[in-house]
């Protein structure tokens, strides 16, 4: 909306920096994360006024003595906070004439909706599993595909989702329509990946903060045809409205941040995970770079490997790889505290994000 400051940049000069991306990036990761911190105790007496305390998920799965039963009484649907601030940051900051934005706007508002519903299942229900598993897997693909198909539809985007970029390499592995069967489950691997990191104080939240700057970097350089050409990677028309967006995202994951250290005020529940990795996940499947969001998400990535892993494992064999899943609990187990295990994820989450943009020159 600020944008259009800039067509007034001849009666008023410094209305010419409204026109700058990097400039609208920095309001919205300020704005939003302004909107994070100064409503951050609002949520929190309106979440507990509702009563909107989620069943222990891992009730029944893990070992009493594992479970903080202080946390019981820790609203969840936290993330409403995130979303609010996200959307209020990139409404403002936007171009709101831009396909990219209303994609991630969309996309992100409806995987918000689908995890509040599950949110509410567990709090009005103390149903410790929510919204089935397979109906959930739907919504969020229908999300996923529609998102991406919208965008291939745009002029100047249309074949460029068929693109599969593989880090390292300088041309894309395959052109192909086939593409687009794979990026959803980029987008829905990501949206689930972050929601099973969520189980520690801080710890998705703060390693969704390094993959968002990262992706961000990535959107710019995306965006830019000098450093696109120089970096060997594709110029997406109009994916500087992701660079934004990603900022905007960062911004008001570390506002909430500082609601949801340890001890947390909140959580912040499926409604911000699923929302937050899809939105990851998308930017991704935007500037090509769906393989890349492997390394950059490593720790999401090894959360939701640990959880295959060790429910393939335990069917096949009816043994247990790790002590316990997602991974975070297995290092529970081995007697490492919460604040260990979230800031050594999060260092882990920082040389991710590193890696991942150390690619762009590795090609």
């Amino acid at each position: 909306m600020l944008y259009y400051l800039s067509l007034f940049k001849d009666s008023f000069g410094p209305f010419r920096l409204f026109e700058y991306v990097t400039f609208r990036s920095a309001g919205a990761m300020m704005t939003a994360l302004l909107a994070s911190l100064v409503l951050g105790p609002l949520t929190v007496r309106l979440l507990k006024k509702f009563r909107a305390n989620a069943a222990n998920r891992y009730a029944g799965l893990i070992d009493e003595k594992y479970i903080d039963r202080s946390k019981d009484r820790t609203p969840s649907m936290g993330g409403l906070l995130i979303i609010f601030s996200i959307l209020t940051a990139s409404l403002l900051w936007n171009v709101l004439t831009s396909p990219i934005f209303w994609a991630l706007t969309v996309a992100m508002l409806a995987l918000a909706a689908i995890g509040f519903v599950d949110d509410y299942f567990k709090v009005a229900f103390q149903k410790r599993d929510g919204i089935p598993g397979k109906a959930k897997l739907v919504f969020q693909f229908i999300i996923a595909g529609g998102a991406i198909f919208f965008i291939d539809c745009m002029p100047g985007t249309h074949g460029q989702m068929w693109q599969l970029m593989v880090p390292f390499m300088k041309e894309p592995l395959l052109v192909s329509p086939w593409v687009m069967v794979f990026t959803p489950i980029v987008v829905v691997g990501s949206s689930n990946a972050v929601n099973l990191t969520d189980g520690k104080d801080g710890l998705a939240v703060g390693c969704t903060i390094f993959a968002a700057l990262a992706m961000a970097f990535f959107a710019y350089f995306s965006s830019h045809q000098v450093f696109a050409v120089y970096l060997n990677i594709p110029m997406v028309p109009g994916i500087e409205e992701a660079v934004v967006f990603a900022l905007a995202l960062a911004g008001a994951c570390i506002g909430f941040l500082w609601w949801n250290c340890h001890p947390a005020s909140m959580f912040m529940g499926d409604t911000g995970s699923l929302a937050l990795g899809g939105v990851l996940g998308l930017i991704a499947v935007f500037v090509k770079q769906e393989l890349t969001l492997l390394i950059i998400g490593g720790v999401f990535v090894i959360e939701a490997l640990s959880v295959i892993i060790q429910m393939a494992v335990f069917k096949k064999t009816g043994k247990r790889v790790f002590l316990c899943a997602p991974i975070h609990h297995h290092f529970e187990r081995l007697g490492w505290t919460e604040t260990q295990i979230v800031v050594r994820f999060w260092i882990l989450s920082g040389i991710f994000a590193m890696l991942g943009l150390a690619t762009l020159k590795l090609r």
